[in-house]
């Protein structure tokens, strides 16, 4: 997966450079209330139409079957993991078995967290998924893994408002992990736990929210040097850079990277409506900073009434703010 055509991607490497074949990613998601809403009653339909029960963790295609006399170890462990993961809504099922068999104490924990993150329990899920991550699992709970589990999906938000559903794998886990952590304040080991993951443009876009959360904005402008709109989570990433760039009072590459969330016009009208704001609040941005008093008597009259235009649509703007906008009163 890359971020455009070769001769256009700079030789450093990036993060949002994946050299894979196939990655465990589906087509990102854009939330809004309109989508959040038909998701929500698409969910209940197709579950009905795959009798599958409503809560359980989403799976790609049919819920796999249980072979018989699958594995080495006790059948009765197989049976009951499988039951609890594809069959239950709820986590604590997943946690009891996780007491019981030892050997499967690692996938229950992790599975049992997922489930907790589908349900949007964050706090929860992230220490779920730490306590299933620090412990090793048996050869049978391993094969049973990578043979059953595959077609699970999770809907990981990697950004405000994108999400993006990952199968089962080491991002899913990691990617989810990092969400909760971040969700509950803990924004600096939100970012620890993406350490090691494979380049991927969700994991770039994960990573640089979290690095402009935390001000990290220069960090940010080198990561997604020379990116390209090529889908909407390019855009999502092109958004981020843009923020960062005029927090560090780079205008100019700013407007280069809203121009470039803009010149594809597929792109999410979402992500374009973004765009549009980001680049008015830029151009007022850029204004401000031509409103010294000291950079008038410089200037020539036509350009000083300029200047006087510009000043007075921002002291509206500000009259607004503190008369209308924000709750907070920033």
């Amino acid at each position: 997966m890359s971020a455009g055509p070769a001769e256009s991607v700079p030789q450093h490497p990036v993060l949002y450079r994946d050299t894979r074949d196939l990655t465990p990613f589906r087509k990102a998601l854009v939330r809004t209330p309109v989508r959040v809403l038909a998701d929500g009653v698409g969910g209940l339909v197709s579950g009905v139409l795959a009798r599958r029960i409503r809560g359980t963790l989403t799976v790609e295609g049919a819920v796999p079957r249980l072979a018989k006399g699958f594995g080495a170890g006790p059948g009765k462990a197989t049976r009951a993991v499988h039951a609890a993961i594809f069959a239950s809504t709820d986590p604590d099922r997943l946690i009891k078995l996780a007491r019981t068999y030892h050997g499967w104490a690692g996938l229950c924990y992790v599975m049992a967290g997922l489930l907790a993150y589908a349900h949007g329990g964050q706090l929860r899920a992230a220490e779920l998924l730490r306590r299933g991550l620090s412990m090793r699992n048996d050869d049978d709970a391993n094969r049973y893994a990578s043979t059953y589990l595959s077609g699970v999906v999770t809907r990981v938000a990697v950004a405000e408002r994108i999400e993006v559903p990952v199968l089962f794998s080491e991002e899913a886990v990691f990617l989810a992990l990092s969400h909760s952590l971040r969700e509950t304040g803990q924004t600096e080991a939100a970012l620890a736990a993406l350490t090691g993951l494979p380049p991927s443009l969700p994991l770039a876009l994960a990573r640089c929210s979290l690095a402009a959360a935390l001000g990290r904005d220069a960090e940010v402008a080198a990561d997604t040097e020379g990116l390209l709109n090529g889908d909407d989570l390019a855009a999502a990433l092109l958004l981020v850079r843009a923020r960062s760039l005029r927090r560090l009072g780079d205008y100019a590459a700013a407007r280069a990277a809203l121009r470039e969330v803009l010149r594809r016009r597929k792109t999410d009208f979402t992500l374009r409506g973004d765009a549009l704001t980001d680049r008015a609040l830029l151009l007022l941005d850029s204004g401000r900073k031509s409103l010294n008093p000291r950079e008038w008597q410089r200037r020539k009259p036509a350009e000083l009434a300029a200047v006087k235009v510009i000043r007075k649509d921002a002291e509206i703007h500000e009259l607004w703010d503190r008369e209308y906008g924000r709750g907070d009163g920033s």
